[in-house]
């Protein structure tokens, strides 16, 4: 599908991705998705992005459907006029996304009006070096890409630094490249020294042998004790419409099992509707990532530990405390704990 224009998937556009995926059957579902009041709003927009990560975010299509949405729509990253996923949902322009939690702790800090609902995944990116970056210690004093200040690779990179004693204002130098096929191209040429990639970016840096790993978030401490993507919304939709979130939040929550219960199932349907080209990445996106997380991780310790790098280097004025005070929702969640145990 485009990623040029919003995208609004028709009943029969549901349909064609559902069968070929059948969520409802592997839920065990014919009809509507759960008891009680319906929806306040029948309509629904998520962020569509390329980065195959958010696969419950596409898989949950259908269960939205079945949760009482007519009308779901994905709307287009534009990183040209937005750093992260996040800010088009602060923007009033979408209802929900996943994104990675670090993106949506500066929001919070600037009192945007954002509200974190629910961890969804542990791991995802990671951190590749050329000749002169072996470890993380080495990145003092070197050049680095990132596509926007305050994107993900961004504040990511500066938690890393903050973590282990340097200070990202001034121990690393960003250059803002946008587009990642020309951070590959400065990165070959020696011009940058390191590279942040997520899902299928360090697919392709692997099979094309560029760089190596220097971190990888799913299995290297501590970045693989906490979330790396969290599900949130724009605060006045959750205010008004606090059972559509619920039932939107279950349909993700849901399509996470689907990713850890039957990748092969989820890899197959991203082919099929156009997410990604190679059956054999999907399949390794989500074999390797461990979508099953978000009932066990306390997703207060992952913003815990990235508020308070960001609040020591002085790229936050918020507490970790107020981070979480403020900017957080878990009654969803804990509900939806004890509807969904496995």
């Amino acid at each position: 599908m485009s990623q040029s224009e919003t995208m609004r998937l028709s009943r029969r556009g549901f349909v064609v991705g559902a069968s070929s995926l059948g969520v409802a059957s592997l839920l065990g579902l014919s009809g509507p998705a759960a008891a009680g009041p319906p929806p306040e709003t029948r309509r629904i927009r998520l962020v569509g992005d390329e980065a195959i990560c958010l696969a419950p975010q596409f898989l949950a299509a259908e269960l939205l459907r079945l949760e009482g949405f007519d009308e779901i729509e994905y709307v287009p990253m534009n990183y040209e006029q937005y750093p992260n996923l996040g800010s088009i949902v602060a923007a009033g322009k979408a209802d929900l996304t996943q994104d990675a939690a670090i993106s949506f702790i500066p929001m919070i800090d600037t009192r945007q009006p954002v509200v974190i609902l629910a961890g969804i995944h542990v791991g995802c990116w990671e951190l590749f070096g050329g000749a002169r970056v072996g470890a993380i210690r080495d990145l003092k004093g070197k050049r680095v890409p990132i596509a926007a200040p305050g994107a993900e690779e961004h504040l990511v990179i500066s938690s890393i630094l903050a973590y282990t004693g340097m200070d990202p204002r001034k121990d690393i130098q960003f250059i803002e490249i946008p587009s990642f096929d020309d951070q590959i191209k400065v990165f070959l040429s020696g011009d940058v020294d390191a590279i942040f990639a997520f899902p299928p970016q360090p697919q392709r840096l692997r099979a094309e042998k560029i760089g190596h790993v220097v971190v990888d978030s799913t299995v290297d401490r501590p970045w693989s004790q906490y979330f790396c993507c969290v599900i949130g919304a724009n605060r006045d939709f959750a205010t008004r419409n606090p059972v559509a979130t619920k039932r939107a939040l279950r349909a993700l929550l849901k399509a996470a099992d689907i990713c850890a219960q039957d990748p092969q199932r989820a890899a197959r349907y991203l082919v099929a509707n156009g997410r990604e080209s190679r059956y054999e990445t999907a399949l390794e996106v989500l074999t390797k990532l461990p979508y099953g997380r978000w009932r066990d991780f306390n997703p207060d310790d992952t913003l815990r530990f990235h508020s308070l790098r960001l609040h020591e280097v002085g790229m936050i004025k918020s507490t970790p405390h107020k981070i979480i005070a403020e900017g957080t929702d878990w009654r969803f969640l804990n509900e939806l704990k004890k509807e969904l145990k496995a």
